[in-house]
């Protein structure tokens, strides 16, 4: 049983949010770090996997969809990935790296003290690019839950870029929020669980890091990409509009 876990997601290879992140005295005392995937596809994807291999066994990594599209594509199973940036940011990662992204597992589940057994995935438990949000129906929760071992009440997702917490059928689904891809306000999100769940933001330089990204990074369009995204010029209600038709309300009764 695990006391305290940090759980980080959707780093994107946003090296100065996650050294923010890591330095933040509630992380380095947390049992253990999860990843909920989504860790590589950016603009530092190998200064990131560095940092997070020397952490050693204290990180508990879980494969997202990104993660999965860039290890196909260096692998000659697909031609192009959907993001702008994740063909280049491929082509960055070295043998190590594309050994470490092929033995990620799609979840896993760890005991937390004062929420029992957590199952922790991407996207949803049992699909990683599959879309929930904050106001899914509850037929749409139910779904994405069938399958699960009852003794699990607690699910912890990442992928769309904005923390929530709320139940859903007696399940308490949490997500983080994203480090190096945040829509609708500025700073590195994560979570702390045990023994209840808190949301967390790491404030950070900016413009520093805008400028420091783009001077260490050299995807072409790097200078553009880190002040879109560091800066949250995504709204919530843009990242809702659009993820919205996919978690099915569309086909609603």
């Amino acid at each position: 049983m695990l006391n305290r876990v940090a759980v980080l997601s959707d780093v994107h290879g946003v090296l100065p949010a996650l050294e923010a992140v890591l330095a933040e005295p509630d992380i380095s005392t947390a049992d253990r770090i999860v990843l909920t995937g989504d860790i590589t596809a950016g603009p530092q994807p190998t200064q990131v996997l560095d940092l997070l291999t020397g952490l050693g066994d204290r990180v508990v990594w879980i494969s997202g969809n990104a993660d999965r599209e860039l290890l196909e594509y260096r692998r000659g199973q697909r031609d192009t990935i959907p993001d702008p940036i994740a063909p280049w940011a491929a082509e960055q990662l070295r043998d190590d790296h594309l050994e470490l992204l092929g033995s990620l597992p799609r979840s896993l589940s760890l005991s937390v003290h004062g929420l029992g057994k957590v199952l922790f995935c991407h996207a949803t438990p049992r699909d990683d690019e599959e879309v929930v949000l904050v106001d899914s129906r509850l037929d749409r929760w139910k779904e994405v839950f069938d399958g699960l071992d009852a003794d699990i009440r607690t699910v912890v997702c990442g992928h769309t870029h904005m923390p929530f917490v709320r139940l859903a059928h007696g399940r308490l689904v949490v997500n983080p929020g994203s480090i190096g891809m945040p829509y609708g306000r500025t700073g590195a999100h994560w979570a702390l669980l045990g023994p209840g769940v808190e949301l967390r933001t790491t404030s950070f330089d900016i413009a520093a890091a805008v400028t420091r990204i783009s001077q260490e990074s050299s995807y072409p369009e790097v200078a553009e990409w880190a002040d879109y995204f560091l800066h949250a010029r995504a709204t919530d209600t843009d990242a809702l509009e659009a993820f919205a038709p996919r978690d099915g309300r569309d086909h609603a009764p």
